[in-house]
């Protein structure tokens, strides 16, 4: 028999299979994707807020020091310090819990976090003197640098929720 003669076909190959829709294992684990990075950009928002009032903060604190470098207005400054930590607090922790809250217990509630005390030593006793004096009192800046090195550390250092 001829080979020419044979009633014979190409092969036909099935269509390639497509990518879409994807099968339902695909459909769930990008469901669970959406869910992960919804849960994540909710977490990085929260985060994000709640940093909000101490970035504010550390912004304000460079711009006192700014202003005080400029003036020398140590009582003013100082004032400032005490006024800005006190109302950074307000934002971070309860306002029963440090509303208050003067002297001593107002630097020990300051000192909770920190790695090292710094109101409860010569630092802090300063934040609570220097408003006091009278303006033309000559205050040295390396008198306020421990000051204000304690006020930046206490305002980039998180509260804390006491339980």
């Amino acid at each position: 028999m001829d080979p020419q003669q044979l009633p014979l076909r190409d092969l036909h190959l099935p269509e390639a299979i497509g990518w879409w829709p994807p099968a339902p294992g695909w459909w769930v684990l990008i469901a669970l994707l959406a869910v992960g990075i919804g849960y994540l950009v909710r977490h990085y928002m929260r985060t994000y807020a709640r940093g909000a009032a101490r970035r504010r903060a550390l912004r304000k604190l460079n711009e006192l020091t700014a202003e005080f470098e400029q003036h020398r207005n140590a009582v003013a400054f100082s004032s400032s310090l005490s006024e800005l930590l006190r109302r950074t607090m307000l934002a971070y922790a309860p306002r029963h819990e440090i509303a208050g809250l003067t002297g001593n217990a107002w630097l020990a509630w300051l000192d909770r976090d920190l790695d090292q005390p710094r109101f409860q030593s010569e630092a802090g006793r300063k934040l609570l003197e220097l408003p006091y004096r009278r303006p033309g009192d000559d205050v040295t800046a390396m008198e306020l640098v421990d000051v204000v090195a304690a006020v930046r550390q206490r305002l980039a250092t998180p509260v804390r929720e006491q339980r």
